[in-house]
């Protein structure tokens, strides 16, 4: 109750301050790859139970000649790109985590396709509201695999307190600043879970959380 407490007092303070730089980022993302300005997806929440994430849009929905998505590389835009070193695309979290969605710390949401590709321990990270950073995130981000980032996930649902989730939203406006763990090594922002450890082209905006 207590961190739900925090969430909503957070959110809803950080949503009010930051809203003049929301308001502008918004406008850029319109002026420069126009509508829609957010980019909203199903993702598992609390126990999987799906809900609508929302972020800016970072990508162009460019396809190929047979009508699929073209690769993330090819679709992130120098905007886009930006706002996923600066994190402002993630801004727009604020909202789901003030109605519950989400918590500010936590396992990061990723998609729903990667459900039954879980192990039973993988699995656990679920057993907690997914969150707009993440011990994972702080811990390398997207410069880590899959593997390493579910542990993490794992190991933070079992050690969770409020003095680490203080620790974790510090950790996180550091690695803001410094821009680590954008992208996985030689992609564009990380690789498709395939629960095998294979490597494949996501083709889905946000995927890479």
């Amino acid at each position: 109750m207590i961190k739900r407490l925090v969430d909503v007092l957070v959110a809803a303070l950080a949503l009010l301050l930051l809203s003049p730089v929301i308001v502008v980022t918004a406008l850029a993302v319109a002026l420069k790859m126009g509508r829609p300005v957010f980019f909203r997806q199903v993702r598992p929440g609390l126990h999987g139970a799906p809900f609508g994430m929302i972020k800016f849009r970072t990508m162009r929905d460019a396809v190929g000649a047979d009508g699929s998505l073209l690769p993330d590389a090819e679709r992130l835009t120098p905007l886009g790109q930006w706002l996923r070193a600066t994190s402002l695309d993630e801004l727009p979290e604020l909202w789901n985590v003030l109605t519950g969605e989400m918590s500010l710390v936590g396992p990061r949401p990723l998609l729903m396709q990667y459900l039954p590709l879980y192990s039973p321990e993988q699995a656990r990270r679920h057993l907690v509201r997914p969150g707009v950073t993440g011990w994972a995130q702080v811990n390398g981000r997207n410069a880590l695999s899959w593997e390493e980032k579910f542990a993490l996930d794992v190991w933070y649902v079992d050690n969770r307190s409020f003095g680490l989730d203080l620790r974790i939203l510090a950790l996180t406006a550091l690695k803001v600043v410094r821009r680590d763990g954008i992208s996985a090594a030689g992609d564009a922002t990380m690789p498709a879970f395939t629960g095998s450890g294979k490597r494949e082209d996501s083709s889905m905006d946000g995927s890479a959380l």
